[in-house]
């Protein structure tokens, strides 16, 4: 395969060649993500390890989604009001400083799991202020036609980490205790840390159109969500999401069904969870014919659409590998709606709105897939989860079909010409 055809079919690296600015930062955040990752294993094997409780593990993803949730619209809030190198610096110090307490806790032998739960609280809080800035720095270290390559990249990093980064945890701990993993997540950062150090000044660029950008705190929050409102194309990305994310989700009925429809066990569990993050780093992967797609919009459109209905079909499969397989095209399918909802939130949100749209995107992210879980779930207790999962992915597909009837100018959203 020649280097050309290659560069059509691999990820783009043209991002990482020409900008030494963003070759650093995604290194940065590829490496402290693994670590993040590796802490998040730690952890909840640490909870376990103390309480005995799976009710108690449970309760750390919680600790973790709601400041997530409220901070991730306050932390685009700041990060459109503030020099966002300065906010990255400070929320990536704040995330250091809270692996290191955890790793002396660990050290200490100090066995308080409130201790963990506020450590893991704070740590979202950090996250939630350092992802808004991070993502809406990237529009400024690149030209336009560059931001798919940019996202497709960010996404194969992101893939990586929630690949590598569980199973180093789990290795780390059996070899040397909670601890090391820890403490190893406090090296990582070193990374990111560096990358934000070598950025210039990234104050956001206020627009004349856009005055909301002078006013603070959740009034301002409050100006993002009304821009969002009146910005049809832009909406359309988080609707779209959320019909993927909300009715479309199986995650929470593997556990059941890998009993039930393959007769398996935790291993089973295991491969269920890891086929969509395959699929997603395959498309991370094979990414570099993205950044020729210039309808972006009918490309998320298209790209949900078979997320439905690859769930749908894996919800009819009582083969483990089969279903393995279309669990796998869902996540790839995912990957590319995410690479070009996050592309047309850069390049069509002014400067200083970028910040708070990347906020809201935290908020759907997090937010949809958990009530994607209570929707499932209830839906397979109520009839069944084959009923769940076909009926949640065909629910999918009309809701969508249903937002483009409903938003024509979406499927027509040209990269070349970026309205919100």
């Amino acid at each position: 395969m020649s280097r050309r055809t290659a560069g059509r079919v691999f990820a783009d690296l043209t991002p990482l060649r020409e900008s030494p600015h963003f070759r650093r930062l995604w290194f940065g955040n590829m490496v402290s993500w693994i670590g993040q990752q590796m802490t998040a294993m730690a952890v909840s094997l640490q909870v376990y390890a103390i309480t005995g409780s799976s009710f108690s593990v449970g309760l750390v993803g919680l600790c973790s989604l709601v400041p997530l949730v409220i901070f991730g619209l306050y932390g685009g809030a700041i990060a459109d009001a503030v020099d966002r190198r300065k906010l990255g610096l400070a929320s990536a110090l704040g995330a250091t400083v809270l692996s290191g307490v955890l790793a002396g806790a660990a050290l200490l032998d100090l066995r308080q799991v409130w201790l963990l739960y506020a450590i893991v609280a704070l740590q979202s809080v950090c996250f939630a202020l350092n992802s808004p800035a991070r993502s809406s720095m990237i529009p400024r270290l690149l030209p336009p036609e560059q931001l798919p390559a940019a996202n497709a990249l960010a996404s194969l990093a992101g893939g990586l980490g929630t690949m590598a980064g569980p199973m180093l945890g789990g290795v780390i701990v059996g070899l040397w205790g909670y601890q090391a993993a820890y403490l190893i997540d406090v090296v990582t950062f070193a990374a990111s840390l560096y990358a934000m150090w070598r950025l210039p000044s990234m104050t956001p660029e206020r627009d004349a159109s856009t005055a909301a950008g002078t006013r603070r705190g959740w009034a301002s929050v409050l100006d993002g969500l009304r821009f969002l409102a009146g910005r049809p194309n832009l909406r359309m990305t988080f609707f779209t999401d959320m019909a993927a994310m909300v009715l479309a989700q199986p995650r929470v009925l593997f556990p059941a069904i890998a009993v039930i429809w393959f007769a398996g066990d935790a291993k089973t569990v295991g491969l269920l969870i890891a086929a969509p993050a395959v699929g997603a780093l395959l498309g991370g992967l094979f990414s570099g014919w993205l950044g020729r797609i210039h309808r972006q919009g009918l490309a998320v459109l298209v790209s949900v659409v078979c997320w439905g209905a690859a769930v749908a079909v894996f919800g009819l499969t009582r083969n483990l590998w089969l279903g393995l397989l279309f669990l796998a095209l869902a996540g790839c399918a995912d990957t590319i709606s995410m690479v070009f909802r996050n592309t047309m939130l850069q390049a069509a949100a002014p400067d200083d709105m970028r910040g708070r749209l990347q906020g809201v995107f935290i908020v759907v992210v997090a937010g949809g897939p958990r009530l994607g879980d209570f929707l499932a779930g209830s839906a397979a207790d109520l009839f069944s989860p084959a009923t769940a999962i076909v009926g949640g992915g065909l629910a999918c597909i009309a809701v969508v079909i249903t937002l483009a009837a409903l938003q024509p100018r979406f499927a027509r959203y040209d990269s070349r010409n970026p309205v919100p």
